[in-house]
């Protein structure tokens, strides 16, 4: 490879051939047009969030806080960025899923054209399409970019981070880190702690290799932090400072604090395990440490080619070995590398909550690495050692792709020996193709490299369709097949939907199947979760077009286990309309126990539902008191039956069921178990 010290300059670049700006544009639409082909199968997806756009839709305040419901209860658990451009959407046009998801897939060509953009201004044309192309086919990012939960615009952020940190190294301009620190501070207010994972990589990268002096290296990084600080601390001081009386309860805190928030549950807790309001063992996927990432079924969700990642990642620094302190090409080697290594590190070794849709924030890296190290090798395709890594590196990824589709029974069975087949013999021909200086061996070369990055996308390829054909509902949701053995807990499903036993026990293939889902916009087949536990059956009555996609099988009065607080549930029109009678004379029409729940009720009224103890019914808020005092003011309607929480024991979602069951009259609605807190029980 080529190694200069000055950059090429920004896109467009005279040198590129007339094809490469048509070829972009068409590659960006293709992604577009993917990830929106059968948008709406997913329904509401993640109900937890779709209840909270829709109340930031409703109330400002509510958007500002990022509030479970526009009555301002409670908020979810993570900071509001994420909910914005979805809220923003739908109040301008009108709830559904497209409205919702939509802003998901501009995210993903957003997060395609900065990548690219990134990995262009040092390396080739050629190295930035296949950037693209990785970055595309990894089936999480295409179960993410078409999914409502925060991991999506942290994807974009952080590449975004990446994308100003390397424009600084070119040539020193402080505006660079300033809005690289501004991108992090927004990607905090998005997923807290995890945005500052790539941080320590890419500081030290600027303070060695900056073209500057040292004291103004230093002076240039104190001004990004103190852009973090500033893009991520408004909102964080404006909810301290606010008054804990007028603003709503801060979800999956334990004592109505986002700091607490950010460095326990959502920080240190996730490090260590110990996260307060955790309903307990078996909520993360795969066991903890090196294996992590690549066993179960999360290998397939986006490690497809983390194997070439690493061995480009590790040639690229061989080959730059000798360049200057403030050689850029490697510069870029390192940025990308360390983000990648640093997020993967911490990945495989907390002790706390982890689900394979995290594994989202990975696939930018990647898919960088892939595409610089492969036009570099490219490039010194003459040289036999550089066709001979190359080649190497294609065998590795047809050999790790031979393995992860084997993980699925019965899946495309050809594809892997296919795959395998492909990828050996390109590996073999480039080589020894490149060693024929005649008309032949470029015939060759060129056509071996083909079938090597044919062969090398294939198995991603196929996972990310199946993954953009299945609808994808509730809080675990993963990409591609289900898989065998996928073990680990509920945490760990199969892939679209599919889940392991409750047991997590190895060697049994992932539930899940597809069931009719009507989702807002229409009937779609999302596949989901098999329950935890068994609950009687409530409201066989199929939903409305205007009503959340579900299980077909909602909570019954007796409640379930975990998996019950994990998904939505179906609401009848029956039970709808009962809810929506006299709605507007309550701030609340409903409250329940379990924020997938009650925003089922939520999204399908579209009225404020207060969750009681937010997201698995383990915030101590409201309290019993509270409330008595919000029944006995009038405030809320009826109570939905069905759900302990995950803390049955004696918590304070327990104790208000409790209170609700046994003091009000109990309203059954096409099979639905309601409780009109206006109406206390006889035998009260």
């Amino acid at each position: 490879m080529t190694v200069t010290a000055s950059s090429p300059p920004l896109l467009p670049r005279s040198s590129d051939a007339r094809w490469v700006r048509p070829v972009l544009i068409g590659l960006l639409a293709a992604v577009g047009l993917a990830y929106i082909w059968n948008l709406s199968a997913s329904g509401y997806a993640n109900s937890f969030y779709s209840g909270a756009v829709q109340a930031g839709s409703e109330s400002w305040k509510a958007f500002l806080f990022g509030s479970s419901d526009a009555a301002n209860a409670i908020t979810v658990d993570k900071a509001p960025a994420a909910l914005w451009p979805m809220a923003l959407s739908v109040r301008l046009f009108g709830l559904g899923s497209w409205q919702i998801l939509l802003p998901q897939v501009l995210m993903a060509v957003a997060t395609a054209g900065v990548l690219y953009a990134a990995v262009r201004r040092r390396f080739t044309a050629a190295a930035g399409l296949i950037a693209v192309a990785v970055f595309a086919t990894a089936p999480v990012a295409a179960l993410m970019f078409r999914f409502n939960n925060p991991d999506a615009l942290l994807a974009l952020l952080m590449t975004v981070t990446v994308y100003c940190v390397l424009r600084a190294l070119e040539d020193v301009r402080t505006k660079w880190l300033v809005w690289a620190g501004v991108a992090v501070g927004f990607a905090f207010l998005t997923k807290s702690l995890q945005a500052f994972l790539i941080l320590p990589p890419l500081a030290l990268l600027y303070g060695v290799c900056a073209p500057t002096s040292v004291r103004r290296r230093l002076g240039q990084l104190a001004l990004s932090g103190l852009a973090v600080v500033v893009s991520g601390g408004w909102w964080v001081a404006l909810v301290e400072l606010w008054p804990a009386s007028s603003r709503p309860y801060i979800g999956g805190s334990q004592n109505n604090s986002f700091l607490e928030l950010t460095f326990g549950y959502n920080g240190i807790g996730r490090i260590k395990g110990d996260e307060a309001g955790n309903a307990g063992g078996g909520w993360s996927s795969g066991e903890t440490g090196i294996g992590r990432l690549v066993g179960g079924n999360i290998g397939g969700q986006v490690t497809w080619l983390l194997p070439a990642a690493l061995v480009l990642l590790v040639t690229g620094l061989v080959v730059t070995r000798r360049a200057g302190r403030t050689d850029t090409a490697r510069a870029a080697f390192l940025a990308w590398g360390g983000s990648l290594l640093m997020t993967a590190v911490v990945f495989s070794f907390m002790k706390g909550m982890f689900h394979a849709y995290y594994t989202v924030a990975l696939a930018p890296y990647i898919a960088a690495l892939v595409g610089m190290g492969a036009a570099a090798l490219w490039e010194e395709r003459g040289r036999f050692l550089a066709s001979a890594v190359l080649g190497g590196t294609v065998a590795v990824t047809a050999i790790w792709s031979y393995v992860l589709l084997g993980r699925s029974a019965g899946y495309v069975p050809w594809l892997r020996w296919a795959v395998l087949a492909g990828g050996l013999v390109a590996a073999l021909v480039l080589p020894l193709a490149g060693r024929l200086r005649h008309r032949l061996g470029h015939q060759l070369t060129l056509g071996a490299a083909g079938l090597g990055l044919a062969a090398s996308l294939a198995g991603p390829l196929a996972y990310t369709v199946t993954t953009l054909g299945d609808g994808h509902v509730g809080s675990l949701v993963a990409a591609g097949p289900s898989v065998s053995g996928g073990g680990g807990g509920p945490g760990d499903m199969g892939g679209s939907g599919g889940m392991p036993e409750p047991d997590g026990a190895g060697g049994q293939e992932a539930m899940g199947g597809t069931i009719p889902v009507g989702g807002p916009n229409g009937p779609g087949g999302a596949k989901q979760p098999p329950r935890m536990a068994s609950a009687p059956q409530q409201g066989g009555q199929a939903q409305s077009p205007s009503q959340t996609p579900a299980r077909t099988q909602p909570q019954g009065e007796d409640g379930g286990g975990i998996g019950d607080l994990l998904n939505g549930v179906t609401v009848s029109d029956m039970a709808k309309a009962e809810l929506l009678a006299d709605a507007d004379d309550y701030t609340w029409a409903a409250a329940g126990i379990g924020a997938q729940i009650t925003a089922s009720y939520q999204l399908a009224t579209e009225r404020p539902v207060m969750s009681i103890g937010g997201y698995i019914g383990t915030d101590p808020s409201p309290t019993l008191a509270q409330f008595k005092q919000y029944v006995a003011d009038g405030e809320i309607h009826y109570f939905v039956g069905g759900s302990q929480g995950a803390d049955p024991g004696g918590g304070i979602s327990s104790q208000i069921s409790a209170w609700v069951t046994s003091g009000f009259e109990k309203v059954t609605v096409d099979g639905t178990t309601l409780y009109d807190l206006t109406q206390p029980s006889k035998e009260r």
